[in-house]
């Protein structure tokens, strides 16, 4: 098995593999060139994230500044996806992001971690587990999503959470670790917030 394999399949490998740092660095060029850009540039930005990354939907926007650990090589985001300034995307696997999935300031998608053992973190190994962010999830503000997990359609987490197991679909969800607070129900599409009703002209 190849170290791309490994990258791929949850194996311990060594991410300083010279042939892999040499596509990283490149990678991150085109991000630079991304971060680089003004808001007078929205042309340029859609041409860049389509290069970047592995699959880009209709509509998507995301705020600079933007990190991403390969330049967005290995993420897939549907359509019409926001994300607000300082996304960062630890993509050294796959990361897949739903539909209309809004992602507000400072939220880490984090595939890669390292093993527990000192003798081997020593040596800098590493190993990958995907992310899946449903459709139409709203990540609040500074939220952590760990190595393999996977969220459901339409969740809803609160601000500050690290989710650290999967979440299913339709529920908000809050915490460190995060857990699942209510389901989310016909009640919500009545009232915004708390008792004030949803009024749109």
């Amino acid at each position: 098995m190849d170290i791309r394999e490994k990258m791929h399949s949850g194996k311990i490998y060594d991410p300083f593999d010279e042939e892999v740092f040499k596509e990283q660095t490149q990678r991150l060029n085109m991000l630079s060139a991304y971060n680089s850009t003004t808001p007078f540039e929205a042309e340029k930005r859609q041409a860049l994230l389509k290069e970047m990354f592995a699959e880009l939907g209709e509509g998507c926007y995301i705020e600079p500044p933007f990190r991403s650990n390969f330049g967005g090589k290995h993420v897939h985001f549907g359509k019409k996806v926001y994300a607000n300034f300082n996304l960062t995307l630890v993509d050294d696997t796959h990361i897949y992001v739903g539909d209309y999935t809004m992602m507000a300031p400072n939220v880490i998608l984090a595939t890669a971690t390292h093993p527990i053992s000192p003798a081997l973190r020593e040596k800098g190994y590493q190993y990958n587990l995907p992310i899946h962010i449903g459709k139409n999830c709203w990540l609040g503000a500074g939220v952590i999503v760990l190595p393999g997990v996977t969220i459901g359609d339409n969740t809803v987490v609160g601000a500050g959470s690290v989710v650290t197991k999967d979440l299913p679909a339709n529920v908000v969800a809050v915490g460190n670790p995060c857990r699942v607070l209510r389901p989310i129900t016909e009640q919500d599409d009545i009232y915004y917030r708390k008792n004030i009703k949803i009024e749109l002209d």
